[in-house]
């Protein structure tokens, strides 16, 4: 179906021409810190905690098939600090996958969010914001319809992202996670109804700094995701063989990348690992933790080997139902999701196996937030990056 988003495939996703600073962009730093997993609201969460914001506000708003997201943040220094974010699981597209619809349950409860999200914006003065719908919206044959809904009753307009733009707003959001003295990454990010890969290849003397989209060799967005394949599969009881038959899937697709035949020789002599933004990583590692709750500040950023990858796959596996929702890192609402994620990173792991992962609790939002600073110029090299309070004084779009 067409998209709203008038791409520019993998450069500016305005399809504008980028200005170009005098010096070259350094990866931004996010500070989390002082907004971290305690504000990303969930439906029984609290109130996040608000700071006094001393620049120029942005926001992102990512409405994906399982989760709808916000942030809102300022510059400072060579990244952004967030003043508020919310997080909310709504199932947009349940039921997507047999019906090719957007239910209306699913609608409503989406909007409801988005209402909150609404909140969150009015009187922020907000300079400039990015508001983007995913997978869902894209399969649905009443996704546009769905869109112009959410305009009436909300206000905000949402924007159809392709896929190629989903892929490179998660290299961007990632940018700080990777290991740059490696040869190369394998970034990909589990969502609920798409699954993006990126292999990014740095080359002789390439560090840390400068545009990380530059460095993508090829990308590929699967369509598959932890609410599709479950749906497909069952969520509630999966049994080996179940999960093998979830791999098998996802295998036979990666088997059809003909752009990433390669991959498979560089990872032997090379030094590469993987990059991996979603719920199922983020899970996996609050359990490979012991979290006794989801804690972002020690999540993000976490690297795994990859036996401790497996051992947590195995681990989620050997639980029922019922222990996943008792784990504080799965919950009720990832219970019946997780071992469709971890399946499909399996079948990942079993096809490009590296020796370590990092995880990170980030992607789409922080991405478009990233093109969006780095658009109004507030990040140079040699720490020249414009304190807060000092950048980007433009009209929100």
């Amino acid at each position: 179906m067409p998209t709203r988003e008038p791409d520019g495939g993998l450069g500016d996703p305005s399809g504008r021409a980028r200005p170009k600073p005098s010096g070259e962009a350094a990866a931004p730093h996010f500070d989390h810190e002082r907004a971290d997993a305690s504000v990303e609201t969930s439906a029984a969460g609290g109130e996040p905690r608000r700071h006094r914001a001393s620049g120029p506000l942005y926001a992102a708003l990512d409405l994906g098939t399982n989760n709808c997201r916000l942030l809102v943040a300022e510059p400072w220094y060579h990244g952004f600090r967030v003043v508020d974010a919310f997080s909310r699981i709504v199932r947009l597209g349940e039921g997507l996958s047999k019906s090719g619809r957007l239910s209306d349950a699913a609608q409503d409860r989406a909007i409801d969010a988005l209402r909150v999200c609404r909140g969150k914006l009015d009187g922020r003065g907000i300079v400039r914001s990015r508001f983007v719908a995913t997978e869902a919206c894209r399969a649905a044959e009443n996704g546009e319809a769905f869109l112009d809904r959410v305009e009436a009753e909300t206000g905000l307009r949402l924007e159809i992202l392709t896929r190629e733009t989903e892929a490179r707003l998660a290299v961007a959001g990632c940018a700080n996670l990777i290991d740059w003295s490696a040869d190369g990454a394998l970034l990909f990010d589990i969502g609920g109804g798409s699954s993006e890969l990126v292999w990014l290849e740095f080359g002789p003397g390439r560090r840390h700094g400068g545009d990380p989209t530059r460095h993508i060799r090829a990308w590929t967005s699967l369509p598959v995701g932890v609410v599709t394949l479950s749906e497909r599969h069952g969520g509630v009881s999966v049994g080996a063989s179940v999960f093998e038959a979830m791999v098998a899937d996802v295998d036979a697709m990666l088997a059809e990348l003909d752009d990433w035949t390669g991959l498979g020789a560089r990872l032997g002599p090379g030094r590469y690992h993987m990059v991996g933004t979603s719920g199922t990583v983020t899970t996996l590692a609050g359990v490979h933790l012991g979290l006794k709750r989801y804690d972002r500040r020690r999540v993000d950023g976490t690297w795994l080997s990859d036996d401790q990858v497996g051992e947590m796959i195995d681990r989620l596996l050997e639980m029922d139902f019922d222990d996943r929702v008792a784990n504080p890192c799965i919950g009720i609402d990832r219970a019946d999701l997780v071992l469709a994620g971890c399946a499909i990173l399996e079948a990942i792991r079993r096809r490009w196996r590296c020796g370590r992962l990092r995880v990170a609790d980030r992607g789409l939002r922080e991405g478009m937030l990233t093109e969006l600073m780095m658009d109004d110029g507030l990040w140079y090299r040699s720490g020249r990056g414009r304190r807060p309070g000092r950048g980007g004084e433009r009209s929100g779009r």
